[in-house]
C-alpha cells in the first residue's frame, strides 16, 4: 500500500512526532510505502521513509497551517496513494491521529466571545470541522476517552467513526532486573544522595507543561524539605524565563534543565516522583511511562492519562480548575508521607495487568483497514 502521512512539524523530542515516527516505520516494516508530507523536518531523517519538505512563507501559527494544508492538498493530487493519515488538523484525511484536545470546546470554555472573533479562531475552528464535521468521512484514532465527547458535543461526529487506542508506551520503560543499579549510577552521576528527593519533569513546551507551577511548589516546601529536593527537567523549551523565577524564589540550585535526551528510561527508574502539573494535555504518556517504571506520580485531572494513575492509585490527581496552594500542599505531603512506596508498586502492577503499550499497532491495523476499504471502494 502507498500510505501518506502529514505532519505540520518533526523534531526528536516531541511526543506526537513519536508516536508518529514509530507508526510509520511499523508500516515500512509491515511492506507499505509511506512517504512524509512536512513543513520542516528537524534531526536525523529515517532511511525508510520518504520524506518531502514544504516550507511555508506565513507568519502566524494559524496562517502557517492553513497553507501547509493546501499545499497538502496540491501534492495528494499527483501522488499515487491509498490512504492519508494526518497527525494535525486539515481538509482531506483518511485517518486522523486526534494528539490534540478539542479546540472548539476548549475555547468556549476558556475565552471570552471576542476571541471567536478574530482570524485565528475562524481558521482553526474550520480546519477542525473539516475532521470532525458528520459530513466528512475521517476514521479518528482517539487517545483520550474524555476528548471523545467534547468532539461529539461540539461537532455531533458520529460515534462509529473513532476508534480509542490503548497507550503505547516502549517496553524500555518497565522496571527490570538491574534497574535499581542503574538507579544507584544515575543518582551518583547527579550527585544525589540517597536520601535526596529526586523530582522529574518530562516534556517539551514547558508552560504547557506546567514547569512554574511546579517550581512555585518547591519553593513553598518547608526548608528541611527543600534542601533535600532537586528538580530535573528533560524536554525542550525555553527555560530563560523559568531560571529566573527559580532565581527569584530562591530554589535555583534545586532546578536543573537538562534539554531533550533519549535516555528517558533511566531518569524514570531513579527518580521519586514525577510531578506533571499540566494545564492542558490530550494523553501525558510520561505518566503510564512513570506508572511502569515504578514511578509515583502527582499530576492535574485535565491530563487524559490522569484516570490511569487514579485507577491504579499510582499517586495524587489534582482536581481541576487548578490551585497552585493546592498544587504546593499535596507535593509537601506526598513527599513527607511513606505513601511513595505504595504508590510505586500500584503503578508496577497496573501497568503489568494492562496493555499499555500497542498503540502504534493498533494504529495501524486501522489504517491498513481504512486503506483496504477506500480501495475497494
Amino acid at each position: 500500500m502507498n500510505i501518506v502521512f502529514c505532519l505540520f512539524q518533526y523534531f526528536p523530542f516531541g511526543g506526537l512526532q513519536r508516536d508518529f515516527l514509530k507508526i510509520a516505520q511499523l508500516c515500512c516494516e509491515r511492506g507499505h510505502h509511506v512517504c512524509v508530507l512536512t513543513k520542516s523536518w528537524h534531526g536525523e531523517k529515517a532511511k525508510d521513509l520518504e520524506i518531502a519538505e514544504m516550507p511555508v512563507k506565513a507568519l502566524s501559527n494559524h496562517a502557517q497551517a492553513e497553507q501547509f494544508s493546501r499545499l497538502v492538498a496540491a501534492r495528494l493530487e499527483r501522488l499515487s496513494h491509498d490512504v492519508v493519515v494526518g497527525f494535525n488538523k486539515m481538509p482531506g484525511l483518511d485517518v486522523y491521529f486526534a494528539a490534540d484536545p478539542c479546540y472548539q470546546f476548549r475555547v468556549k470554555e476558556a475565552k471570552s466571545v471576542f476571541y471567536r472573533l478574530t482570524p485565528r479562531y475562524r481558521s482553526l475552528l474550520a480546519l477542525e470541522r473539516s475532521v470532525f464535521d458528520p459530513a466528512q468521512n475521517t476514521e479518528i484514532l482517539l487517545l483520550s476517552p474524555s476528548e471523545k465527547d467534547k468532539y461529539i458535543a461540539s461537532y455531533h461526529t458520529p460515534d462509529h467513526r473513532f476508534h480509542l487506542l490503548p497507550p503505547g508506551i516502549s517496553e524500555t520503560c518497565f522496571r527490570k532486573n538491574g534497574s535499581d543499579q542503574n538507579r544507584a549510577l544515575l543518582r551518583q552521576s547527579l550527585n544525589l544522595r540517597e536520601e535526596d528527593l529526586f523530582l522529574l519533569m518530562v516534556g517539551s513546551a514547558f508552560h504547557t507543561k506546567g514547569v512554574d507551577r511546579t517550581i512555585r511548589a518547591l519553593s513553598s516546601l518547608p526548608d528541611f524539605m527543600k534542601h533535600r529536593c532537586c528538580l530535573y527537567i528533560i524536554g525542550k523549551g525555553q527555560s530563560g524565563r523559568l531560571i529566573a523565577l527559580a532565581k527569584k524564589l530562591g530554589v535555583a540550585d534545586r532546578v536543573n534543565f537538562l534539554g531533550g535526551r533519549n535516555d528517558v528510561p533511566k531518569f524514570l527508574q531513579a527518580a521519586d516522583l514525577l510531578v506533571h502539573p499540566a494545564r492542558t494535555e490530550n494523553t501525558g504518556t510520561v505518566l503510564v511511562e512513570a506508572m511502569a517504571a515504578g514511578l509515583p506520580v502527582l499530576t492535574t485531572a485535565n491530563c487524559g492519562y490522569a484516570f490511569h494513575v487514579k485507577s491504579a492509585q499510582a499517586g495524587v490527581v489534582l482536581d481541576e480548575p487548578f490551585d497552585q496552594n493546592s498544587l504546593n500542599r499535596v507535593l509537601s505531603d506526598v513527599l513527607s508521607q511513606p505513601d511513595l512506596a505504595q504508590f510505586r508498586q500500584n503503578g508496577l502492577a497496573y501497568t503489568r495487568d494492562n496493555d499499555v503499550t500497542s498503540l502504534h499497532q493498533k494504529a495501524v491495523e486501522i489504517i491498513e483497514k481504512v486503506a483496504a476499504r477506500r480501495t475497494a471502494s
